[in-house]
């Protein structure tokens, strides 16, 4: 019984992983994209001397998904070159768990 959780935790650090990495991927799609990038700035609130400092924090990563989340034509669009359905985005996200909120100094 000791094995499967073992087996388990590493099937979620491994997922954790891959949401990551798709999240980044997602922000440097979002860097190429000039207006998106204004969009998302403004509603995270973050500057754009901020973006590498927060992009080593999970919960921001899953800030990003969420923004492609809210937006169906950036979604499909970023869906589209990294050639995967949206659905991938979704699960994702949804590895992460909670939800990302600035800190407010």
């Amino acid at each position: 019984m000791e094995s499967s959780k073992v087996s388990l935790g590493k099937k979620d650090t491994a997922r954790r992983e891959a949401a990551e990495t798709l999240a980044i991927s997602a922000l440097a799609y979002l860097a190429a994209e000039p207006e998106a990038l204004g969009g998302f700035l403004a509603t995270t609130g973050i500057g754009p001397d901020q973006i590498r400092t927060a992009a080593r924090d999970p919960e921001f990563l899953s800030g990003v998904l969420d923004y492609f989340l809210s937006d169906e034509s950036l979604l499909l669009a970023f869906a589209k070159s990294e050639n995967i359905n949206p659905t991938e985005i979704q699960r994702a996200r949804a590895s992460f768990g909670g939800v990302w909120e600035r800190d407010v100094p």
